[in-house]
């Protein structure tokens, strides 16, 4: 309907262009939204108020010359009025709406699909968590938004690619295989003490008995600088597995996981310095090189070659990125912690020194999660050295409650995860109250089935009976799910999926205990068979979208 409506506008002002009312040209973008209040029409649009600035002309006065110039064939508008400032609203003819779930009739599993992407190639880069221990509760929104942010993307027409950075070099490797070594030796009855930097959770204790009992003692008396490469690529590769079958089970898959290993292939990491350097966008200050990361915006250059000639991680994220553009990505998505928005300028900058438009990486930004227990907090640290794991949650609340608690907020803010709440069969349990919308619908056709009553498609059926108030909010409803999923792929907002199911269940469970879908009445019976059916095509469609379940029976 949105459509329709912005274009019956671009024809209006076209029309008052070609009757010399208007000056050119006509807006790239024309607004046009849901009204909150009924008594303001369906939808709204504040186009005139954009063009009077260009017009030269009052706003009342242009939205005059464009609710005049609207020519409806289709006969979709009731009226149109002209308010406050110069706001057009919209008030739509009911029948009108019932022909929206043509759409979705024919479309079915392809509903809230569009082809906005026109097959860009995008990468989605995210979870990236160091393999230096299991996945915790921050990884764990990370990944959610990540996943779904990939199939809001892909539904909407781009090629999207998936990946995990393994950051396997440096020092909190080395750490990692110190760690275990030290743990090793202590199994075997040495007394050790833990350095700084070293990791202490028990899964550290846990690898080191796995190592002793595959390799027995043979390691105790080797120099340590000899075997910790050793015991770092055990334990690296031991955690990484962990980590993959952690998200395995969380419903998220990667196409590639990319070593940071493979950046340092060949001296690739310092060719692509000596080259920055050659364009005079590194220069050395020192010992250390410096990127000239202010030349884009940043409030300071960065160092990318420490005084000691190590690299830093902002040496390495260059190359790295430079390495996903080269692949043929036209955007590339970071989703990164919170703690991580001051690296946004460095990354920015380092982009555009590469050759690249500033837009071409875009980043979001996913805030702390606080873990709760009826409403109190939980101790967000189980056994010493470890936040509570992706698994723990994932074990106690199930996938399904937890992807979708993930997503019941903005990424960039802070969200309340409650885990007795996550786990309750009730309406408070949002997750529970859209999927018993699907459970409930599907039980409805069951019903209709064993009174020989098929689900109808939109030819077997006349939509205009279905009139009621609470009928044209769950058709304006369903005629919304395409927009919001490309104001989600747009937005990169994939919560936008979650606020807009709970509204969707929210008019369905309304209606339904207002409202007898099946009756005596036949064709009255068959329009809200379909007009539920279609309610159940749009909850499926936008729970797989969320990697949640669409149970048929709850």
């Amino acid at each position: 309907m949105k459509r329709k409506l912005t274009s019956l506008l671009e024809k209006s002002i076209q029309a008052g262009m070609d009757a010399g009312l208007l000056p050119p040209p006509v807006p790239s973008h024309i607004e046009v939204e849901l009204t909150k209040d009924p008594s303001h029409g369906d939808y709204a649009s504040n186009v005139a108020m954009l063009l009077a600035a260009q017009a030269r002309k009052n706003p009342r006065e242009i939205a005059k010359i464009l609710s005049e110039g609207i020519a409806d064939p289709e006969g979709v508008l009731e009226r149109v009025e002209i308010a406050g400032p110069g706001f057009l609203n919209f008030f739509v003819r009911g029948g009108a709406f019932a022909v929206l779930l043509e759409t979705v009739d024919r479309q079915g599993d392809l509903y809230g699909s569009s082809d906005l992407g026109r097959g860009r190639r995008i990468q989605v880069e995210f979870v990236s968590a160091n393999p230096t221990g299991p996945l915790h509760i921050g990884h764990a929104r990370g990944a959610v938004v990540g996943d779904v942010m990939a199939n809001v993307l892909t539904a909407v027409g781009h090629q999207v690619f998936r990946e995990y950075y393994i950051n396997d070099s440096g020092n909190q490797m080395n750490n990692l295989g110190e760690s275990v070594l030290l743990r090793y030796r202590e199994l075997l009855g040495e007394t050790v003490t833990f350095p700084e930097g070293c990791y202490r959770g028990d899964y550290i204790r846990d690898l080191a008995a796995e190592l002793l009992k595959r390799d027995g003692d043979r390691y105790l008396h080797e120099k340590p600088e000899e075997i910790i490469p050793l015991f770092t690529d055990y334990a690296g590769g031991a955690i990484l597995e962990g980590i993959k079958e952690d998200l395995r089970l969380f419903g998220v898959g990667f196409d590639l996981y990319f070593s940071e290993r493979e950046l340092y292939r060949d001296d690739g990491v310092g060719k692509l310095l000596r080259e920055l350097q050659e364009k005079d966008f590194i220069y050395r200050e020192g010992e250390a090189l410096w990127f000239r990361t202010t030349a884009f915006g940043d409030e300071k250059d960065r160092v990318v070659i420490r005084q000691n000639g190590d690299p830093t991680y902002f040496a390495a994220d260059i190359a790295y990125h430079r390495n996903k553009f080269l692949r043929g990505f036209e955007t590339v998505i970071d989703i990164w912690g919170a703690d991580h928005h001051g690296y946004i300028p460095r990354m920015s900058a380092a982009v555009q020194a590469l050759g690249y438009e500033k837009d071409a990486l875009k980043v979001i930004l996913v805030q702390l999660v606080n873990l709760l227990r009826d409403g109190k907090p939980v101790a967000m640290s189980t056994r010493s050295g470890e936040f509570v794991t992706l698994r723990e949650v994932v074990d106690e609340v199930g996938k399904d409650a937890a992807r979708y608690n993930f997503l019941m907020r903005r990424s960039d803010s802070h969200l309340d995860f409650d885990l007795e709440l996550a786990k309750r069969q009730s309406i408070e349990n949002p997750v529970y109250y859209v999927q018993y919308a699907h459970a409930r619908i599907c039980s409805i056709l069951r019903m209709a089935a064993e009174r020989g009553v098929d689900l109808p498609g939109f030819s077997q059926v006349d939509a205009t009976l279905l009139r009621l108030p609470e009928e044209i909010d769950l058709i304006k409803t369903i005629a919304r799910f395409p927009e919001v999923v490309e104001g989600a792929a747009r937005t990169l907002e994939p919560h936008r999926l979650t606020f807009y199911l709970n509204d969707l269940a929210a008019i369905f469970h309304s209606y339904y205990n207002k409202n007898k879908v099946l009756s005596d009445d036949g064709g009255l019976t068959a329009a809200r068979l379909f007009l539920v059916g279609c309610v159940l095509t749009v909850l499926k469609n936008a729970l797989k979208m969320l990697g949640v379940s669409a149970p048929e029976k709850m």
